[in-house]
């Protein structure tokens, strides 16, 4: 099926999205990008789409499918008008701007338009992301589906009808990858730590997240069975779990805190 795309905003998230998008058929002639910085511009033409600095330079003929916000949340007040009149001739909307509500979309382009909020990840950028994607009550079945087709370019995806949970989800998935991040950097002091060259220990770290987490999404056993499987009793590893799984200040009480921090943040910035 043909869909027309309005992109506002094309850093490195929206990059992610049209390459994603690009490599699985969307045509680029259909996609036209509005951003005001010229080297994401340059990024956006090279990959044969429309790009624009200004929504006044959007071909007066153009009426998107769906229009995707991919904006920094700061500045999604100022936009969200500039767009209003292609809400209401029938464009979805997505928005990927962390902590804005569906309530401020339907009262920036009415009541009865049709709104996607997605929460995805930065692992999008490699097209490995977590989406997560809450509609309104206006978005139609076509329309969703229009929205997972295109999210499913860059990652796997889940749908929620209680928004409220999307601060949780911006707690564990969206912030997620930096959690990761940090644990691949304290892996590797500890391996420097514990005499290893650091380039083998940046190598080691990387690499053994990387394939653990592949394992954990092939397999179908669960994590927790996965961890015993590796386990020997009274061996390495049952070694470092004893202080890794330490009930009072080990890593299942750090993580809760972790999340719960991230989604209170989240709720205040919405």
């Amino acid at each position: 099926m043909t869909l027309s795309l309005l992109l506002v905003g094309s850093g490195k998230m929206g990059q992610a999205m049209l390459g994603g998008w690009i490599d699985n058929d969307i045509d680029p002639a259909n996609i036209v990008v509005v951003d005001p910085n010229s080297e994401n511009l340059s990024v956006a033409q090279k990959l044969e789409c429309t790009g624009v600095s200004s929504a006044t330079d959007i071909p007066g003929d153009f009426q998107p499918d769906v229009i995707i916000l991919a904006v920094k949340p700061q500045v999604i007040g100022d936009v969200l008008p500039t767009f209003r009149a292609f809400a209401e001739k029938g464009s979805l909307v997505v928005s990927i701007a962390a902590g804005t509500r569906i309530a401020t979309f339907e009262e920036a382009f009415g009541e009865t338009s049709a709104i996607v909020r997605a929460m995805p990840n930065t692992p999008a950028a490699v097209h490995q992301g977590m989406i997560v994607c809450c509609p309104n009550a206006h978005a139609s079945t076509g329309q969703k589906d229009h929205c997972d087709r295109l999210m499913k370019a860059i990652g796997s995806v889940a749908w929620i009808e209680d928004e409220a949970l999307m601060d949780a989800v911006t707690g564990l998935s969206g912030s997620g990858p930096a959690y990761v991040f940090y644990m691949i950097e304290a892996m590797t002091v500890a391996g420097v730590k514990a005499g290893l060259p650091e380039d083998l220990a940046v190598q080691l770290a990387q690499e053994t997240v990387a394939g653990a987490g592949a394992l954990a999404r092939q397999s179908d056993e669960t994590a927790a069975q996965l961890r015993k499987n590796v386990t020997s009793p009274n061996g390495t590893t049952a070694a470092g779990l004893e202080v890794l799984m330490n009930e009072e200040n080990g890593l299942g009480s750090l993580m809760e805190k972790t999340v719960a921090a991230a989604t209170a943040r989240s709720k205040e910035l919405g």
